[in-house]
This record gives C-alpha cells, structure tokens and sequence, in this order.
C-alpha cells in the first residue's frame, strides 16, 4: 500500500476530501485580547452617555410666510372644495379649519355665507357673496377680451316721487305720448326705451314705478344701470319717495343727475330743492358739490338737451364697454302673458349679441327666441349690449 498523496499545493490540510474540519477556537481567542474589549465596551458607553446628554428634539417645519390681503367673489352653494380653490390653499387646510371650529365637513359639503365669510378670515381674505347671476356675468366680463370691446349705450333710470314727472319727462325725450295711455298717471310697468341723440350716439332709459307698492322693483331696476336720473318736482322738493330713490342708487353704488323739474310753474324755487338734496348728501356743483343738477320742464321742453348732454358726460367718464362676440346676458325687466303672443319677456342685453333661435335660461326658466322686438314693436334679428328687447319663447 503507498502512502496517501499530498494535498495540492496552496490547499489547507482540512480541505482534502475525507479529511474532518478543525475544531472550533476557545471564545477567548475569537474576542480578541482583552484590553481590545475593554476599550471597545468603553467607547459604546461614552456614546451612550452622550446620546443621554443630547436629547432628541423633534425638528419643527418652517412657519408659513404670512398670506398677503386679498377679495374673493363667492357664490351661493359653494363647497369646501370650492372656497379652497377660490383662496388658493390645501384643501386639507381647510378642513382642519373648520375642525378648530368643531365643524366636521368633506371637501363636497356645502357651507353657508357666515361659516365661509369666517374662513376666509382666517386666511387674511374678505369674503363677497354675489348671486348666481351675478357670479355668470363677472365670469362673462373676464373672458371678454380689451380687443373685443366696444363702447356702448349707457342704461339710464329714472326715478324720483309719485307724481313728480319721471314718465312725462321720458315722453318729452321720446317725443311720445306714454303717460296718456297708463292708468292713473302712474307708470303700472317697467318700461324700457332707447333714443338716439347727438352724434347717432344712444341712451337706454328704464321708467320705474313711482309708487310704494313697486318698492323691490325699482330696487332691481337700480342694479342693471350705469346712471339714475334722480326727478325732483320745484314746487314740491324732496319728499318720502325720493330719499327711498337715493338710498337704492347710492346702494347700487350708481351716479346720481338730478333733473329738477317743473321749473315753469310760476313762483317755483329750484335753490330751496337743492338745499334740501344737500341735506341729503346731494349737493349741486353750483353749490360746490359734484353732483350734476339740471333744471328741465318736462312741459316745455326746457334745457332736455342739456340733461341728455350731461347724462353722456357722466356715462364717457364711466368708460362702458360691452364685448358683443360673446353669448348674451342680461336681464329680465318684466315678464307677462299676451294673449296673443303667449309668454313675452322684457330684456335688457347687457353683454354679448341675444339673436333669434338662441337658447337661453333666466332661473327656472328656460326657452329659446322665437322672435324679438324692439320698443317701437318692430321685429329685430339681434340685440346687441344696452338694447331692451321683447322676446317670445319663454316656456
């Protein structure tokens, strides 16, 4: 038998087949020397000293710089969603918001005007509700373009006491004979007109009632136009009615011209109205105020001119404008039943061009033109900006 052969070169005796692993070393000698452990044990424990030494303290994010002063246009119905979106912050704070206030809502509940008005506090807004209307024709005024604008009529309303004149002078500028035909001398409807005066330029005018019982209509009347005509009678001066007028125009935040009629009955003092307007907040311009005060007679015809003259500088001032490419809005002044023509609607177009077989929507109401007319009855196509119109085809 020979003896068996050597391992290969570089091999560890153990490796060679048949041959049994090394037993494992002592615990001693794996864990090194001891002065090594020791100094090892030593270090973990002046780490842990000085981990005990430093305590942990959360880090905090950075504050928020504060949110700078803005005005937000909100609309009736909205939802935390919304009011997020309208002042530009996380939904998610917004609700934690309302959480403060102990006011467990989801990002589609809706939030009254009080509740919204206080969020909006909170992120350094001011909260202006407006209705759902209003809100359609903002929006409308936004995507108009400086391009696209033109100027337009401005929409004039004549307002003042019962009695005091305001339909006669509107016949007197229309060369028409209005008053005779209504009841009673008072203007049982509102009426809208538009003349043509100097230069083809034109003046859209509304005719409210004069009586008390039409109180929320020449309230509504007051919101859709550019200036009132504020008529005084000379002889009677300022009375209940015309302080409520001046209170619905200042409210509508619209220019007052004073038209102080009468003035060709005999022994009128048109400086005693005036200091009665100036009691009121309305003082002359004669009197060094800004208010544009012109003495007119319906009856004769006096100074209408000027009036139309002055209502024209007051309008150029204001700058209107109207962008006719756009769908139309406007307002619907009144609405009745003829029995001839069925459901007729009086509508003033204040954006865009309303045309026959438009569709449209005033409310619940919907229809779509089937023909339209303009204050004299005529049959008109289209109706641009400023322009009072009667539509058929309300359903």
């Amino acid at each position: 038998r020979g003896a068996a052969p050597a391992a290969p070169s570089g091999t560890r005796p153990w490796t060679r087949p048949g041959a049994a692993p090394p037993l494992p070393q002592p615990a001693e000698q794996r864990r090194g020397p001891v002065h090594e452990r020791v100094d090892r044990t030593q270090r973990y424990e002046r780490q842990a000293e000085k981990k005990l030494e430093t305590p942990y303290v959360r880090p905090q994010p950075k504050p928020e710089p504060p949110r700078e002063y803005r005005k937000v246009t909100l609309t009736e119905g909205l939802t935390v969603k919304d009011l997020a979106e309208k002042l530009d912050v996380r939904t998610k704070d917004m609700i934690k918001k309302l959480m403060d206030r102990g006011v467990f809502a989801t990002i589609n509940q809706t939030l009254d005007k009080e509740m919204a008005k206080e969020i909006a506090k909170e992120f350094n807004a001011e909260a202006d509700f407006v209705t759902f209307e209003e809100s359609v024709m903002l929006d409308a005024v936004e995507v108009s373009t400086v391009e696209n604008a033109l100027p337009r009529a401005p929409v004039v309303t004549i307002m003042g006491h019962v009695d005091h004149g305001k339909t006669s002078l509107l016949d007197a500028i229309r060369k028409t004979r209005v008053t005779e035909q209504e009841a009673g001398s008072i203007t049982q409807h509102i009426g809208a007109y538009q003349v043509k005066v100097k230069d083809n330029r034109k003046i859209t005018f509304l005719d409210t009632p004069g009586h008390e019982a039409f109180t929320l209509m020449r309230a509504r009347g007051a919101r859709v136009t550019d200036i009132v005509v504020l008529v005084v009678a000379a002889d009677d001066g300022v009375m209940p009615q015309t302080i409520e007028s001046i209170s619905h125009t200042r409210a509508a935040k619209v220019p007052f011209v004073v038209a102080i009629n009468k003035v060709d009955k005999p022994g009128v003092n048109p400086e005693r109205v005036k200091r009665e307007l100036a009691e009121q907040g309305l003082q002359a311009e004669d009197w060094g105020g800004d208010t544009v005060t012109v003495e007119v007679s319906a009856k004769t015809g006096k100074n209408l001119e000027l009036l139309l003259e002055m209502i024209l500088l007051v309008a150029d001032l204001q700058n209107l404008k109207a962008d006719p490419s756009l769908p139309a809005m406007g307002t619907v002044l009144e609405a009745k039943i003829d029995k001839g023509r069925g459901n007729v609607a009086t509508v003033l177009v204040q954006n865009g061009t309303l045309r026959v077989s438009d569709n449209f929507i005033a409310g619940a109401i919907y229809g779509k033109v089937r023909a339209m007319f303009d204050d004299n009855g005529q049959l008109v196509k289209e109706a641009e900006p400023s322009t009072p119109v009667e539509v058929l085809g309300l359903e």
